[in-house]
């Protein structure tokens, strides 16, 4: 068998975890594997390259993908994806794996549906978004990456009795956020998933003040809202007679650096998981995990609404005293 892999979509530390437990698990079993490069923009411009073993010696600790990423319009418009099908065609390639989010998983649905190619999806993303698995590769990493921000921004908070809001990555998720929050002990958490008016934040500040506490830290879903603009609420409702306020968005910082030892792991068996679905005969689908155990979900479940972990959030609030 022929397989193709690509990444779609924001990198997420792991992804290299996954290519490599792909080409050699293959390899294993007598298949070829072809990377596509750029995601689905190297599906439709034909760009494809044979991986060895020695090809993905080496990457197990790099962050991002070595196959490269991107986001593709032009995937849904059905004449690019005919260039896409005949370049797979051309190729003789027998399968693909997509790694990434929803969104790639419901162009890798397309694939299945008008190609008639088998498709297994891995799900990499740091917003550990998708429906239907309970962990994503790169949310680990992010999680960390976001923590030790934090802890560094919570040390020159305290020292100049600052006002903090840090915003993290999570447009429809709070799931960083939440585990950030709580494990930084920030005075408030804020995500999309949990209505909290702006209009509560000031007397939770003030309170926190009146307790003796030297900083604030606020940290705030993307989803939620944006930093400055709260800052500037914030300003306009107290001014700084509680200390200083500062904006600070993690942005992309959450997605580099070296993955985490959970990150390999997890990449390494999804890979695997991959690719003995294809062999064993499954046409559609992604890999899921949940409760120590990984099998193959239906595409439409990665749409399905995920919740955050509220049990966290209200420790988190009974704890900030």
């Amino acid at each position: 068998m022929k397989i193709a892999v690509l990444c779609s979509g924001g990198d997420a530390p792991g992804m290299n975890a996954v290519i490599r437990s792909i080409v050699r698990c293959g390899s294993s079993l007598g298949h070829s594997v072809l990377g596509v490069r750029r995601g689905f923009r190297g599906l439709i411009e034909g760009d494809f390259r044979e991986l060895s073993s020695r090809d993905v010696g080496g990457i197990l600790d790099r962050g991002g993908t070595i196959l490269l990423s991107s986001r593709e319009d032009r995937f849904r418009d059905h004449r690019y994806r005919e260039d896409a099908y005949r370049n797979l065609s051309r190729e003789g390639v027998d399968a693909l794996i997509v790694l990434g989010g929803e969104g790639t998983f419901k162009a890798a649905q397309l694939v299945v549906e008008e190609a008639g190619i088998p498709v297994i999806g891995v799900p990499c993303t740091i917003d550990n978004d998708v429906g239907g698995t309970r962990y994503c590769v790169g949310y680990d990493t992010a999680l960390r990456n976001a923590v030790s921000a934090i802890d560094k921004i919570r040390d020159t908070a305290s020292s100049h009795e600052r006002i903090f809001i840090v915003e993290v990555m999570g447009r429809n998720r709070g799931f960083i956020a939440v585990e950030a929050g709580l494990a930084t002990g920030a005075e408030l958490i804020l995500v999309p998933e949990e209505e909290f008016p702006r209009e509560r934040i000031p007397p939770e500040v003030m309170r926190a003040k009146s307790m003796g506490k030297l900083h604030f830290i606020i940290v705030m879903a993307e989803g939620y809202g944006r930093a400055e603009e709260l800052r500037e609420y914030l300003l306009a409702e107290i001014g700084e007679r509680y200390g200083e306020i500062r904006a600070t968005v993690l942005g992309h910082l959450q997605r580099g650096g070296n993955p985490t030892h959970f990150d390999r792991i997890m990449g390494m068996k999804f890979g695997e998981i991959a690719v003995e679905a294809l062999t064993s005969g499954e046409r559609s689908g992604f890999v899921a995990y949940d409760r120590e155990r990984f099998y193959i979900e239906d595409f439409s479940r990665a749409q399905e609404f995920k919740d955050i972990d509220r049990e966290a959030l209200r420790l988190n609030r009974r704890l900030n005293l």
